[in-house]
């Protein structure tokens, strides 16, 4: 059995680039795939870092990064490469 993938989307409220990239990840089948959404203005450590490049798929346990603009293919080559 393969261990659940936890992802983080790193955004903000108001943010329209973050909410098209939400609804992207929403329409996607992934299996044993978690992703918890990141208001970044919520911790200044994430907010130093991401301010201006919001939104960011992000893997904690590898720190990898999938940056803006980013489609299915894109989050899928993603998570292959994890």
């Amino acid at each position: 059995m393969t261990m659940p993938i936890k992802l983080l989307l790193l955004g903000t409220a108001g943010c329209h680039l973050c909410e098209e990239a939400e609804a992207i990840i929403d329409t996607l089948p992934l299996d044993n795939i978690s992703v918890e959404l990141i208001d970044i203005a919520e911790a200044q450590h994430w907010q130093a870092r991401y301010a201006i490049r919001i939104p960011v798929l992000y893997h904690p346990e590898t720190i990898s990064e999938l940056c803006w603009p980013f489609g299915p293919d894109d989050i899928y080559k993603f998570i292959e490469a994890l």
